[in-house]
Order: structure tokens, then C-alpha cells, then sequence
């Protein structure tokens, strides 16, 4: 059957809708992008607030034992937070469309509203198309706001002491605008695959959202001294994360066959 770009349109604008109607889903949505703007605005905020505390040099020096007796512990350190917290602001563009694609799979079932979509041509290409752009697209507009926000934020604290703007640089840039589209796709890929393996959205959200532990393992190894970000370690991550989301393309496109599903769920 050939792909028709319309009928793909058809299920997004279908699944919008329906994500409109959902309050209490968009509520969930708003609170990770306020929480990932607002901390590490407040972390940079305390070390401005204090920039020559004996404490920040201390700590500054743990992580660079060669930094100049002259150089700003307090610079220093804002500007490894930021790059640190990169690897966690990456977690939003992971786990919005996880909360959305369970809903959208999952939660059909519940409601008993994908028999319906099964009966119409749509074919497994176009139904995968139509439902990932309805979670992806929320999603990359939302961490974009995000990052605009964080971008204002962080100069604003920042300038008393560093009298210049701090954000956007090099790595955010790539990140937000290359890697975040990237991650996104992947956790509605596991989130698809995953909620048309079980019965109900809360289960396979909950399932679905382990795929940022990595993540959080990989920010912890950042923040103890043991990885160094920067703008070769997220490409690395990101070419890993491309291979992962064809792989979870054609796995989607394959379990989400119509007659595979109605044999399945019917």
C-alpha cells in the first residue's frame, strides 16, 4: 500500500485534538520544562549571589585541579552547570512524547476507540507517521519554549557577574536544535512499541519512562568528575540515538500492522 502523506495528516490532526481535550495530561506536560528552566537558573543565581565564597574554589578545584589561582570559581562553575545540565535538559524531549504516545496507543485501547482507525485504509507507515508527529511536534515546540526561557533566565542572573551574555552557545544550539528532535523520536518510538505490547496507558508510561535512567546515569557520571561533556561526547550520543530511532521506525512500522493489532486486540 502507498504511503499518503494525507492520511497521515488525518491521524495527527485526530490525535491533537484528542491531546487538547486532555487537562490533566497537559498539566503533566508543563511541569518538567518549568522544573528543567527554573534549577539551573537557581543554581547559577546562588553562585552569583556569592561569587567569592572559599567554598566555590574548593569545589572548582575538584573538578580542575590546574585552574588559575586568579581565575573565577564562581565562572567556572556556572559554566560546567551548564553544560552538565545539557545532559538532563535532554530528558524533556525524551519523556514528553512518552506520556503522549501512551496515550495515543494504549490509551485507544482503553477507550476502545482503535477499532475504528483500524477499519479505515490507513496503513501502519502512515498510522506510525500521524501518531509520532502528534507526540513529537508538542514535544520540540515545548523544549524549544523551554530553552528560550532558559536562555533569557541564565544571562539575566549571570550578568552582574559576567557582563555578557552567557546563552545561547555552541553546544545548547546543537543540542536543542539537532539532538532534542533526535531523543524525542526516540522515546515515542519506545513508547509506541512498549504501549502496543500492554493493556493500559498508566503501565506503559511508567515502562516506557526507565529509558531516561541512562540518561540520568549519564548526568551523575558529569557531575562526579568521571565523563566530560562537550560538543564531541552529545555527537557521539546522537549518532547512537539516530541508529536506535530507524531501528524503533521499522520495529513500530512492523508491530503496529493492522491485521497483527486485530488479531492481537481483537
Amino acid at each position: 500500500m502507498a504511503f499518503r502523506p494525507r492520511r497521515a495528516l488525518a491521524v495527527f490532526w485526530k490525535d491533537s485534538l484528542d491531546l487538547r481535550k486532555n487537562v490533566g495530561l497537559l498539566a503533566s506536560m508543563a511541569v518538567l520544562p518549568l522544573v528543567m528552566v527554573m534549577v539551573p537558573i537557581g543554581v547559577v543565581w546562588t553562585y552569583v549571589r556569592q561569587p567569592d565564597h572559599s567554598d566555590l574554589r574548593t569545589v572548582a578545584l575538584f573538578y580542575d585541579p590546574t585552574l588559575p589561582l586568579g581565575a573565577s570559581a564562581a565562572r567556572f562553575l556556572i559554566d560546567k552547570s551548564l553544560t552538565d545540565w545539557f545532559g538532563m535538559f535532554l530528558v524533556m524531549p525524551v519523556f514528553i512524547p512518552i506520556l503522549i504516545a501512551s496515550q495515543s496507543v494504549a490509551g485507544e485501547k482503553e477507550r476502545r476507540t482503535l477499532e475504528p482507525l483500524l477499519a479505515s485504509p490507513v496503513s501502519a507507515a502512515e498510522l506510525v507517521a500521524g501518531k509520532s508527529l502528534a507526540a513529537l511536534v508538542p514535544a520540540v515546540v515545548m523544549t524549544w519554549l523551554a530553552f528560550i526561557l532558559f536562555c533569557v533566565g541564565v544571562d539575566w542572573v549571570a550578568w552582574p557577574l559576567v557582563g555578557a551574555p552567557l546563552m545561547p552557545n555552541a553546544l545548547w544550539g546543537f543540542g536543542v536544535f539537532v539532538l532534542a528532535p533526535l531523543f524525542a523520536f526516540f522515546g515515542n518510538g519506545v513508547a509506541v512499541l512498549i504501549s502496543a505490547r500492554v493493556s493500559e496507558a498508566r503501565m506503559a508510561q511508567q515502562l516506557s519512562a526507565l529509558v531516561v535512567l541512562p540518561l540520568v546515569g549519564l548526568v551523575g557520571g558529569q557531575v562526579a568528575g568521571v565523563l566530560k561533556a562537550g560538543l564531541g561526547y552529545y555527537a557521539i550520543q546522537g549518532a547512537v540515538v539516530l541508529v536506535l530511532d530507524l531501528v524503533l521506525l521499522g520495529a513500530s512500522i512492523r508491530l503496529l500492522d493492522r491485521e497483527r493489532l486485530v488479531s492481537r486486540w481483537g
